[in-house]
């Protein structure tokens, strides 16, 4: 049985990764304020950002989804590890040699399936490399070289040769411990008669890289005409590889994507490899699938595509029937992105890789500086396709290219777009054709939103009485409100105690629970005072929100630890003692003032028929509470 991994080498690990470094690998984060990073949430899909990283917390929150936790966690959900390989692959990337309990380290047997295959495939990758140095690689390296691609290119992608031999790669994985199954379920091999064997033989290999720079899968191409395969053959899905979740290229080109705000799409390996030798760093391209969704959500995530941050996508297609039928279905798409999304056809049809051989790579940056905006060569495409010549021909264009130009959201540039049709379609009256997108504009919104309280109705049905139960909310009893006011002061002095403790101690820790009257609020600050108070805090601030949610009596409440961990401080000016004394003073004031209420509603109902003592207690309570109040009002902090 696999020994546990000593705790202190998982603290260990958990200290030396910072945060902000791996959500950086799959999130363009910026600045979010009060030492806060802000980035789209890599868990679910939404316009704008609210997914908030801690790094001296190193903690994580979702205020979208509600998903949190440290740095261990991120990487577990997010590649869907479990906790052992998840810790193994954070050790590995640092140096760290791991130690185990029970037993000893026995390589091969304690290392997570994740973590095997991972290295199956790096170690194929490099043996692919070697080959492509043999005498029997003459064809692949000739092949590149056809293409323009010399020696130092196939090194910077680690391109590789697959020997034609049914058995070499198999051998010599064999050799390195990893057992038959393993070698199937990595995909490297398949199924033989007399067992797994090489998947890909006499082909050309490229590496298949996720995000974070790990291999994951290869493409190869074919070589010889006796080759009865694909042209290219590619990983099948396994728990490493799944084709609509991996873009080729996009370690190579994530810092530029992120760094200038635009990503190219093109259609194959050599297309990426001819952009970035010609200096468009940005290009990626899908492996041996339609760019789908999930390959939008990947870019949307690097480029920080919202609302208020408008990146730029840029496709490639050939120019041909095929290449433009691509490029109407990547318009399918194109209202997922709040990116200006364009394509790049070059003249004569020739992809970036043709292109570059023929007329060099100055004509590879043109062709991506110089595009159409995508919404144009739809509506293009459309009016193309009937004779204008006739009114009826005209009247068809307008009712095929009309409903694209209803689509674009942003009104100004659809009304650019509807008179621009009037003018290719050739009808004098534009505001006839203005009108008659607006109308389609106005029937698709409708239908959207039909459509969208029919889907919640299917999926309540569906669902039935099992519903809640399914979804599971972090804190369904919760029912914060952030446009409350005094659940507004709660939130920030409790952010305050939790992400600077010594600007609020000692005083903090005399407040009791009940002057948070907001349930969660009220039991995050028990769990601070479980954690031995702000002092505490003050004294040991690094593993101070640790502490607390280590406090926290159930999910719910460590989720909010973490949220109000995460969440910058609403002020612009770095927090202070006077910021948190203000804070101080206006939780206790909301105290007094409410038991002042109280107070006034104790003598209503004690009526005239209070006797003198019970009046004299209850006036002298609310005299006292009144002075105090007035107190706090004038003197502040002082009067704490």
């Amino acid at each position: 049985m696999a020994g546990r991994i000593k705790d202190e080498d998982v603290d260990a690990v958990r200290a030396a990764v910072r945060i902000d470094a791996v959500v950086g690998e799959y999130v363009q984060l910026t600045n979010g304020g009060g030492g806060q990073l802000k980035g789209l949430c890599p868990f679910h899909d939404e316009k704008s950002a609210s997914f908030y990283v801690n790094p001296s917390k190193g903690v994580y929150s979702c205020f979208g989804c509600q998903e949190s936790g440290d740095t261990l966690g991120f990487v577990m959900k997010i590649e869907h590890l479990s906790f052992v390989e998840t810790v193994e692959r954070l050790a590995s990337t640092v140096g760290i040699t791991l130690r185990y309990e029970g037993g000893g380290y026995q390589p091969g047997q304690q290392k997570g399936e994740r973590t095997r295959l991972l290295e199956i495939n790096k170690i194929a990758a490099g043996w692919f490399t070697e080959q492509l140095n043999t005498p029997e690689a003459e064809i692949g390296r000739t092949f590149l070289k056809e293409r323009g691609f010399e020696a130092e290119a196939a090194a910077h992608f680690s391109l590789g040769y697959a020997p034609g031999g049914f058995e070499n790669l198999t051998r010599f994985l064999r050799g390195r411990g990893f057992s038959d199954r393993e070698l199937l379920l990595s995909g490297i091999c398949s199924e033989g008669q007399r067992g797994p064997m090489d998947r890909f033989r006499g082909r050309l290999v490229w590496p298949i890289r996720d995000i974070t720079g790990e291999v994951v899968g290869f493409g190869a191409r074919k070589l010889r005409e006796d080759d009865n395969g694909p042209k290219y053959l590619n990983t099948p899905e396994t728990p490493l590889y799944r084709k609509s979740n991996v873009l080729y290229g996009i370690d190579l080109a994530k810092k530029d994507i992120a760094r200038t705000g635009r990503a190219v799409v093109v259609e194959g390996y050599t297309d990426v490899m001819a952009c970035h030798l010609a200096g468009v760093t940005t290009a990626v391209a899908t492996c041996g699938t339609a760019f789908a969704e999930d390959h939008i959500k990947i870019l949307r995530r690097l480029l920080m595509d919202t609302s208020a941050y408008r990146g730029e996508i840029v496709f490639t297609f050939d120019g041909d029937a095929a290449g433009q039928k691509a490029a109407l279905r990547a318009f399918e798409d194109d209202q997922k992105f709040a990116a200006r999304t364009s394509i790049a056809i070059s003249p004569g049809g020739m992809d970036p890789c043709e292109l570059r051989l023929a007329q060099g790579d100055e004509a590879v940056r043109s062709l991506i500086e110089h595009p159409v905006p995508l919404f144009l060569f739809a509506i293009r495409a459309a009016v193309a396709s009937h004779n204008l010549e006739t009114a009826e021909g005209r009247s068809a264009a307008l009712e095929q290219a009309a409903p694209i130009v209803a689509r674009i959201k942003d009104g100004s540039i659809q009304h650019d777009y509807a008179v621009q049709l009037a003018g290719m379609v050739g009808i004098l009256d534009e505001q006839f054709v203005v009108r008659r997108v607006s109308q389609l504009a106005r029937w698709q919104r409708e239908r959207d939103q039909q459509a969208a309280r029919s889907g919640v109705r299917r999926q309540g049905h569906q669902h039935g009485p099992q519903a809640p139960a399914a979804a599971a909310p972090m804190r369904p009893a919760y029912r914060l409100n952030p446009r409350d006011p005094a659940q507004f002061v709660e939130r920030e002095l409790l952010k305050l105690a939790l992400q600077h403790p010594a600007l609020v101690a000692p005083t903090f820790d005399f407040y009791a629970q009940d002057e948070f009257p907001t349930p969660p609020y009220g039991a995050v600050r028990a769990a601070v005072a479980a954690a031995g108070g702000v002092e505490a805090g003050a004294a040991a601030p690094d593993a101070w929100s640790g502490r607390v949610r280590a406090a926290a009596p159930d999910d719910g409440v460590r989720g909010l630890v973490t949220e109000l961990t995460v969440e910058p401080i609403r002020t612009r000016r770095a927090a202070d003692a006077l910021y948190a004394g203000e804070f101080l003073v206006k939780l206790r004031l909301q105290a007094v003032d409410r038991r002042i209420a109280d107070c006034r509603a104790h003598l209503q109902r004690l009526g005239p028929r209070a006797t003198p003592e019970q009046l004299s207690a209850v006036q002298g309570e609310l005299w006292a509470l009144q002075q105090y109040g007035q107190s706090l009002r004038e003197r502040g902090a002082a009067a704490l």
